[in-house]
């Protein structure tokens, strides 16, 4: 048993396809089936079923490789330490951020992180939550900047920052004109949300006490996971909705003027970085915490009172 042979199991268990896991290794499919096949005889079991497709791994194969991700893991931290030790602060890191964050807090910090850190490459992907849970458990990347909390087993939440909720107002709405709204004051009816899948959603549903009845007013059943298309539908059709507190940062004047807040303590979202246990590249993990939390909380609602109050 090698090194070498763990990490292609771990790569089959990531892709779930022999040609895919080759590729991804850079060898031939025949040499990792072959290098596989060898480490199955070496433990007298068999890791995977290839009866199926794709192909999975079998119950005792998946404790097996389990572990591998560890010692794949472990391996893998040996050599950051050595390369932090000959040249400083480098190597990859492979960023997931959830898409009615991303417009509005990458261009808050990313620019200056690139060019204080010229030797960290960057990879960045915009995904739901539950995918980037998903990529996060198969190490297909490092972090997550996501809403939490989670409540999930097996993942470790870092906070960054609370951002507070705005009501977006489309028309003439005299109970919306005062200066500070309550939930209570949103008719459901004229509310309009991101689609399905979206944590924003969901923590909208939950302000409004809606998860049992959203109504279903409009004429328009429209989907989006954007929230400049949210805003854009709203303003067109009329109605309301919520947003975070980052994307309303750069409204024009106009927009602005839409804009209402919630009475203090207003309900927030909390945003923070979420790793997959036995995750090694701290040192880039501080860095990255360091760089968003520099640049976004001077940009926020300065509150008096510490406290907050969640979704």
């Amino acid at each position: 048993m090698n090194l070498q042979q763990l990490e292609y199991i771990v790569a089959l268990d990531t892709h779930r396809h022999f040609a895919k896991a080759a590729e991804s290794c850079f060898i031939t499919q025949a040499t990792l089936s072959m290098m596989v096949k060898k480490l199955e005889d070496e433990l007298g079991i068999s890791l995977f079923d290839r009866s199926r497709q794709p192909v999975v791994p079998t119950e005792a194969g998946s404790a097996i490789i389990e572990q591998a991700r560890v010692v794949v893991k472990e391996a893998a931290q040996v050599k950051l330490l050595s390369e932090e030790i000959r040249t400083g602060v480098g190597g990859e890191l492979r960023i997931g951020i959830i898409p009615t964050l991303a417009p509005y807090l990458l261009p808050l910090f990313l620019a200056q992180f690139l060019a204080a850190y010229p030797a960290i490459r960057l990879k960045i992907v915009e995904q739901t939550t539950d995918q980037l849970l998903r990529m996060l458990a198969s190490d297909t990347i490092d972090v997550g900047i996501m809403a939490t909390p989670l409540q999930r087993r097996n993942y470790k939440e870092t906070h960054l920052f609370y951002e507070e909720f705005r009501v977006f107002v489309s028309g003439d709405d005299k109970g919306l004109r005062k200066k500070y709204i309550l939930p209570k004051d949103l008719d459901v009816n004229r509310l309009w949300l991101l689609e399905e899948g979206h944590c924003l959603r969901t923590q909208t549903l939950n302000l409004c006490e809606l998860q049992e009845q959203q109504a279903r007013a409009h004429h328009l059943d429209y989907e989006t996971g954007s929230i400049e298309s949210l805003l854009k539908i709203t303003e067109m059709n009329g109605g309301i909705t919520i947003i975070p507190e980052l994307a309303a940062l750069s409204f024009a004047p106009e927009a602005a003027a839409k804009l209402r807040a919630f009475k203090p303590p207003a309900p927030v979202r909390e945003i923070s970085l979420v790793t997959y246990r036995h995750f090694v590249k701290k040192g880039l993990l501080t860095l990255l915490e360091t760089s968003i939390t520099t640049a976004v909380r001077p940009l926020l609602a300065k509150r008096k009172d510490p406290r907050v109050v969640g979704l």
